[in-house]
C-alpha cells in the first residue's frame, strides 16, 4: 500500500498544477491515496484555503486535504470544515472552533486514521500536540488499521520528538509548515516511516513560495508587507510512504519533488 503526501499548497498557481499534474502522478507512483495540506492554497487572497480551492484540491485527486496555522483565515471554509470528513484542521486548536483534527479513510477494506497536529514552538498557542495525539489514538481504538500524522510545526526537534514519541503506534509520519523538504527520511520504531518536512506545491525559485522582494524588504525594514506568490514555474514536492499489506508497517519512504 502506497500513501502519497503532498506538502503545502502555495497560491492558485499550486491549486493549478496539482490539477495538471497530480493524476498522472499517482499513476506513476502506484499510489492508493494521497494526502494534501492545502492551507496556503490561497495566498493572494488573504492566505488559508477557501472553499473553491479545496473543491478545487479534492477535484485534482486529493482524498484528504490537512491545514495548519492558516487554517481559519478563510471565512467561507468554516461549513465546509463541518461537514467534509475529508477536511481536517489541527486537531490541537480548540474544540469550538470548525472542524476536526482527524478522519478516516477507507484503503481496499482498511483504515487509514489521519491526524492533523499543530506545533507550539514559535507558533500559535494550541494545546499540547502529544496529548491531543494520545486521545485520539486511544479514543479511536478499534476504528483503524494504520495511522498517518501532519505535524504542522516550525521547529525540527518538536518534529522528531512527537513521531519518536509514537513511533511504535503510528505508520506514516510526515512534517509540513516550512515549505522546505528536509533529507532525513527514516523508519522509526518498529515501522514509523517519518520525515520532518515534506516541502511544498508552489512557485519555486521563490521565499517559501513568496515573491522573494517582499521577503527582503520586510527583512530589511521590519515593516508589515502583504505577502504575494512569486511568478515563477510550481515545483511539486512530498514524500511516498509504502507501508507493507500484511501488518502495515512502513517498510520505504521516498522524497518526491517534480
Amino acid at each position: 500500500m502506497k500513501i502519497l503526501c503532498l506538502g503545502d499548497v502555495v497560491s492558485k498557481a499550486g491549486v493549478l498544477a496539482l490539477q495538471e499534474k497530480l493524476c498522472a502522478l499517482r499513476k506513476e507512483l502506484k499510489a492508493d491515496a494521497v494526502i494534501v495540506n492545502g492551507e496556503n492554497a490561497s495566498m493572494g487572497c488573504g492566505n488559508g484555503l477557501s472553499a473553491e480551492d479545496a473543491d478545487a484540491l479534492f477535484d485534482a485527486g486529493a482524498d484528504l486535504i490537512t491545514g495548519g496555522n492558516h487554517s481559519f483565515r478563510q471565512k467561507n471554509i468554516y461549513t465546509m470544515l463541518d461537514d467534509c470528513p475529508r477536511l481536517l484542521r489541527p486537531a490541537n486548536y480548540p474544540g469550538a472552533n470548525p472542524g476536526k483534527g482527524c478522519g478516516l479513510l477507507s484503503l481496499n477494506g482498511r483504515n487509514l486514521l489521519v491526524i492533523n497536529l499543530a506545533g507550539r514552538i514559535n507558533m500559535d498557542p494550541c494545546a499540547c500536540p502529544f496529548e491531543t495525539c494520545l486521545k485520539i489514538l486511544d479514543s479511536e481504538k478499534g476504528t483503524y488499521d494504520a495511522v498517518a500524522i501532519d505535524f504542522h510545526a516550525e521547529a525540527t526537534s518538536e518534529k522528531f520528538a512527537l513521531a519518536y514519541e509514537f513511533k511504535d503506534r503510528v505508520q506514516i509520519f510526515f512534517g509540513t509548515h516550512t515549505h522546505v523538504p528536509t533529507a532525513d527520511e527514516q523508519i522509526l520504531g518498529s515501522g514509523c516511516g517519518y520525515i520532518t518536512d515534506i516541502g511544498m506545491c508552489g512557485p519555486g525559485h521563490s521565499a517559501l513560495g513568496v515573491n522573494p522582494e517582499i521577503i527582503v524588504r520586510r527583512l530589511k525594514t521590519g515593516m508589515p508587507c502583504r505577502f504575494e506568490p512569486a511568478q515563477t514555474p510550481v515545483v511539486l514536492q512530498g514524500a511516498l510512504f509504502s507501508l507493507s499489506e500484511t501488518d502495515f508497517r512502513c517498510v520505504k519512504v521516498e522524497r518526491i519533488q517534480r
